[in-house]
């Protein structure tokens, strides 16, 4: 059951990346963590509060291998 929450959490997650312009296949901590390291000021506030539950949140969500079919770019 926790996988399946876990798996849920992660297809809500990238809908709504997907529905901000961004890759389907990619988070939205993923994207952030990518535009916190151009210095995106958005990037930069959303990942400062993701850290107060996760220290390092963005930067250990990045996927390299994502990101590409994203519609807007940030």
């Amino acid at each position: 059951m926790r996988k399946y929450l876990l798996n849920l959490l992660i297809a809500l997650d990238q809908g709504a990346n997907t529905l901000l312009g961004g890759d389907p296949d990619e988070t939205i901590s993923s994207r952030a963590g990518k535009g916190q390291a151009e210095g995106k000021r958005w990037a930069c506030v959303l990942c400062r509060f993701l850290d107060w539950f996760e220290r390092d949140h963005c930067t250990k969500s990045i996927e390299r291998n994502e990101g590409a079919d994203a519609v807007v770019t940030d």
